[in-house]
């Protein structure tokens, strides 16, 4: 057997600038050997990238997957991505199968400590491709890595008669943090399955790891509870605006789930409590104190609705909804809101997350929650999202002092909802405005004073829907931003530089017009 070895060894991290090679750049239409972007142009950034340019590969109608069984379904996943531009075949084989010259070898295990569970090694040859992580999670990492070495037309569905150039080099690459979200609010405005599907492979490219889904809210409720049908019935049919609702039936919530999964993406349910509930008390009067329902609402206002917390019915609904999520969610978390509760009284939030936090547990998950949970004193197996654009939170600091690991999203930073400018059509603006430098500027473990690198679980990019309503309003409001949280949250913070960042996002424009996404070509970037 031989090992993936590198006959190099990489320092310290160093601007990346300086390992780029004389003649690395070139037009690739003028040059088929030329390429369009290297690997120090990747997003997010490398820990360490070595381009050479003298060793490009060339795929051709002879090249070949080499994977082993556990590798076999990431194996297959590149070949999907391949196929379609190029009309090449190129067959998943067995790792030992040595009987084509030209292939793309995965490999899993002895990838090194320095990588760990996430991260990967990427050798890219004149006489072929390696890609080595210790797991799955790391060898799919690699391949979004991989992709864009490509040129962009590697992403139209349609053949497309030209050479297909992989830039050379050598990337040894891991995660910053952990945890690297994207949250989707389809509960203002409902989003199809598909639409979740398109969303998911569009934030995987860029090493998002969970999916945050927004499930329940005043103006709509997604998900069927089989023991409180009229959730979907009723609560499920509304949305801001009027407009039409949708619920996802359990199968077709299952299924949400494991397409992440098959992405490497774990999702994280919210059902938000114990305000943002109007839904829920409009589908059944028992869960309102006067045991009357309330009415649908479909406006945007927050903070006026609470479940009725004396009531012994309240937590009989609340656990019965955590129960079948928690059956049909894999992942270790469940997002339980906490936010915008003004209409609980500081006495009766603590009452209730004292009685529904524990629930958790014994349905083998764990709370996740707005930063605004910190004032019940959670477990420190509980991680609080921050979200508020202030810079300082005395009790957020507290909480992490304690042991909580602190998710961050501040609303003037990771908010993707918040317009570009003022003249952005879509979004809203109470967090400010924030274009794609402001997105990208800032360093969550500097964000709040108390809350250091080591207390971060990681960061999130969440997309509220209150003005969007199909596929290219999300797409939209999050791109360029999200692959900029995506940066922060992958890559060292040595490598933070808005210059050096908006020269390579500037070359992920044409990947995502190859890819139909509709995205917001900031006057911040000289888009290629």
């Amino acid at each position: 057997m031989r090992k993936f070895l590198y006959p190099f060894a990489f320092g310290a991290v160093v601007a990346l600038t300086t390992l780029v090679m004389p003649g690395s750049a070139g037009n690739a239409a003028d040059n088929p050997q030329a390429t369009e972007r290297g690997v120090t142009d990747i997003v997010p950034v490398p820990v360490e990238a070595r381009p050479d340019p003298g060793s490009n590969f060339r795929l051709t109608a002879e090249t070949v997957i080499r994977a082993e069984h556990q590798a076999k379904d990431v194996g297959n996943y590149l070949a999907g991505l391949l196929r379609p531009a190029t009309g090449f075949p190129v067959p998943v084989v067995d790792r030992y199968d040595l009987g084509k010259k030209s292939a793309i070898t995965l490999e899993l295990g002895d990838a090194g400590s320095r990588v760990g569970d996430q991260g990967y090694q990427l050798h890219v040859t004149k006489n072929g491709v390696k890609l080595k992580a210790n797991t799955t999670d790391g060898l799919f990492g690699g391949v979004q890595s991989l992709r864009q070495l490509f040129p962009a037309d590697i992403n139209k569905t349609t053949v497309q008669k030209r050479d297909w150039t992989v830039s050379g080099g050598k990337v040894l690459d891991y995660p910053r943090f952990r945890q690297r979200g994207a949250m989707l609010d389809v509960a203002r405005h409902f989003f199809k399955p598909d639409q979740v599907k398109r969303y998911i492979d569009q934030i995987a490219q860029y090493k998002i790891n969970t999916l945050h889904l927004h499930l329940t809210d005043d103006q709509g409720w997604r998900i069927e509870i089989k023991s409180w049908p009229r959730l979907a019935e009723i609560g499920g049919q509304t949305a801001v605006g009027g407009d039409p609702g949708g619920y996802y039936t359990q199968e077709q919530y299952k299924d949400i789930v494991n397409y992440a999964a098959s992405r490497h993406i774990t999702v994280i349910p919210e059902i938000d409590m114990p305000g943002h509930t109007n839904a829920a008390q409009a589908s059944y009067g028992e869960l309102n104190c006067d045991g009357k329902p309330v009415p649908p609402r479909t406006d945007i206002e927050v903070g006026y609705s609470s479940l009725c917390i004396g009531l012994p019915i309240t937590y009989k609904f609340v656990e019965d909804v955590i129960r079948e999520v928690a059956a049909m969610t894999p992942g270790k978390y469940i997002h339980i809101g906490g936010d915008e509760a003004h209409a609980t009284s500081d006495a009766d939030y603590k009452t209730f997350f004292d009685k529904v936090t524990p629930m958790l547990a014994t349905y083998d998950k764990k709370a996740q929650g707005w930063h605004n949970i910190v004032v019940t004193n959670p477990p420190t197996s509980a991680i609080p999202q921050y979200w508020d654009p202030a810079r300082s939170n005395a009790d957020v600091a507290a909480a992490a002092k304690r042991g909580n690991k602190i998710l961050m999203s501040p609303a003037n930073k990771a908010y993707l909802d918040m317009k570009y400018n003022k003249d952005t059509k879509l979004g809203l603006q109470w967090a400010g405005l924030v274009e794609v430098k402001d997105s990208y500027d800032w360093d969550p473990a500097t964000f709040l004073p108390g809350v250091t690198e080591s207390q971060l679980a990681g960061v999130e990019a969440p997309l509220w829907s209150e003005t969007l309503r199909t596929s290219a309003d999300i797409e939209y409001m999050a791109f360029p931003r999200l692959s900029g949280i995506a940066e922060i949250g992958w890559s060292p913070a040595a490598t933070h530089n808005w210059d050096k960042y908006r020269a390579r996002l500037a070359k992920q424009g044409p990947i995502w017009t190859a890819q139909g996404i509709n995205f917001y070509r900031s006057p911040q970037v000289d888009w290629k």
